[in-house]
């Protein structure tokens, strides 16, 4: 014989007085989605889940347009970058500003060195910077420049971790060129950065630690872009030139290599998230469907319309949706916090940059997924066979 019909009671909503806020189809769905908490709370954990994985499509390709925009604009703002053959006297400093197109030019010193915290050991390249840069700064976690200090050395944030080392605290500095120094050298300070890992100093330290006088093993140069070609021209025939790198060509590649790499993920994440959305959505409504054609035929029988019918069925669909949307936002920061952790490695590391399109492109994916389902499975209800599941045995 058939099933006994289903004991429903007043939820808490409606004992608290509150269900003159709902209408009388609104009552219904509420008590059928808590007379079944499993289902109803594994359904929102599914959509929300496929919500959470379209967040992190559309971080990486947030998290890679804002290290673009830190590294190349607010930090890496030269237009050329010059290395020499060997280190060169300060005098290379007017030779480049005669040049036709410069417009600025800031000399630096790099050496190659072992840097030392105790047990620990980390073979880097030491950069000897202008005291006061315009053009190649360092930034803190705020985007904002840090001094260098007229003695002592500036680690990158991953730098100083794998150290061990904060500021005020002494590390070794073994130089590999020349004479090979070790000195002792304060750490100055901590500098946020995204790709790769260094060290730093003011220049003249630099020459100082090295036992040398003013040396350069290269230099940054602001230029006028009219005249741009003519000067790369002019620099690739300059013998003391090793070689010139432009920041244009930098980004480009950038975006081919890591860029076009992490982008294509995001698509296809997006891609999964969007059918995961779209069947979960579908699968629920097609049980639910299943579960109660006997019930939304009798609805019928008694003078409820289609229209009236599909609203009980495609509003279970709607509310489970909608709550699913808060939760799928916590899940899906969750899982970009934890891409974050995963992805940080010496080459480079992501921000956790959230945009306010990326939340609105995920809840949207996910809206449409389950309008597009709920269509699909309006279809089976407006066919129904009134008579056959009336008949239909439990």
């Amino acid at each position: 014989r058939p099933e006994p019909p289903g004991n429903y009671r007043p939820t808490l909503f409606e004992r608290l007085g509150l269900q003159r806020l709902l209408t009388q189809p609104g009552r219904m769905i509420l008590r059928h989605l808590v007379r079944h908490p499993v289902k109803s709370g594994m359904t929102a954990l599914g959509i929300a889940l496929a919500e959470g994985i379209l967040m992190v499509g559309g971080f990486q390709e947030d998290a890679i347009d804002h290290m673009v925009d830190i590294q190349f604009n607010l930090a890496q703002r030269e237009d050329i970058t010059v290395t020499f053959h060997e280190p060169v006297a300060d005098g290379v400093r007017s030779s480049l500003t005669a040049l036709p197109g410069v417009r600025q030019v800031e000399l630096f010193r790099a050496a190659p060195v072992e840097l030392r915290a105790g047990h620990r050991r980390y073979r880097t390249t030491l950069q000897g910077f202008t005291p006061a840069p315009r053009l190649h700064r360092l930034l803190n976690r705020s985007h904002r420049p840090i001094p260098l200090a007229r003695e002592g050395v500036v680690l990158t944030d991953y730098l100083a971790d794998e150290l061990g080392v904060g500021p005020g605290d002494r590390i070794t500095v073994a130089i590999l060129e020349g004479k090979r120094p070790t000195r002792r050298v304060r750490v100055a300070g901590v500098s946020h950065e995204f790709l790769g890992v260094g060290a730093y100093m003011q220049r003249p330290a630099l020459n100082r630690l090295l036992g040398e006088g003013g040396a350069a093993s290269g230099a940054f140069l602001l230029t006028d872009g009219a005249t741009r070609d003519r000067l790369l021209h002019s620099l690739q025939e300059t013998p003391v030139v090793a070689g010139v790198s432009q920041q244009q060509r930098a980004v480009a590649t950038f975006y081919e290599t890591l860029g076009e790499t992490v982008l294509i993920f995001a698509f296809v994440n997006t891609l999964l998230a969007g059918t995961i959305a779209f069947g979960v959505v579908y699968n629920s409504a097609r049980i639910t469907l299943a579960e109660r054609t006997r019930e939304l035929a009798s609805l019928r029988v008694l003078g409820y319309t289609r229209r009236e019918v599909a609203v009980l069925l495609l509003g279970e669909l709607l509310v489970l949706t909608l709550a699913a949307l808060p939760l799928g936002f916590a899940l899906g920061w969750g899982m970009c916090r934890a891409v974050v952790a995963g992805f940080e490695s010496e080459l480079y590391r992501l921000p956790l940059v959230l945009e306010p399109s990326t939340y609105a492109f995920a809840a949207t994916v996910i809206l449409v997924a389950a309008g597009l389902s709920s269509l699909v499975v309006l279809r089976r209800l407006y066919r129904m066979d009134i008579t056959a599941a009336l008949k239909m045995r439990e």
